[in-house]
């Protein structure tokens, strides 16, 4: 049983003084008649009356960023996850000034044109070939020439977009 002093206390449990004070203050802990700590009492006063948070659970679907947290830590915990956020942010922004990333309206309004075209040159396989197959009497001359057209078209689109 060591008789200590406030700050020997402090030093002896790892922690600040204040936070020892402020134990003796809400009676986490109590101290003998002159302000001397009975540290083995102390210590076990001070682990049954410390209410200790549980570490947070990250549930499926939730990000570890959005986890509630607790204690003094919740400052910087929230200024680092600001922090991370700008950086995300600036990086975008980065990427899109030096043209690495384009708006996904763009994208869209381009995809939607592409196809609408190929869908257009599909269509007009049967205007262009429609008089040669009517001449055909053989159907693997027929086919010949449909698949024909059909590969053209195919090798357009993907010459386009490559």
């Amino acid at each position: 049983m060591a008789i200590l002093s406030q700050r020997a206390y402090a030093r002896h449990r790892g922690v600040v003084l204040s936070a020892v004070q402020k134990a003796i203050g809400t009676g986490r802990i109590s101290t003998q008649p002159d302000g001397q700590i009975d540290s083995e009492k102390a210590d076990a006063e001070w682990e049954q009356n410390t209410i200790r948070h549980a570490p947070p659970i990250v549930q499926r679907g939730q990000e570890e960023d959005d986890v509630p947290v607790f204690g003094a830590s919740q400052y910087t915990k929230a200024r680092a996850v600001r922090e991370h956020y700008q950086a995300r942010l600036a990086k975008i922004e980065y990427e899109e000034r030096t043209e690495k990333l384009v708006s996904k309206d763009e994208v869209q309004v381009a995809a939607f044109n592409r196809f609408r075209q190929f869908r257009d040159q599909l269509l007009n396989i049967p205007e262009r070939v429609a008089a040669l197959l009517a001449a055909e009497n053989e159907a693997a001359k027929v086919h010949e020439i449909l698949t024909a057209e059909i590969r053209k078209a195919l090798n357009e689109f993907a010459d386009r977009n490559s």
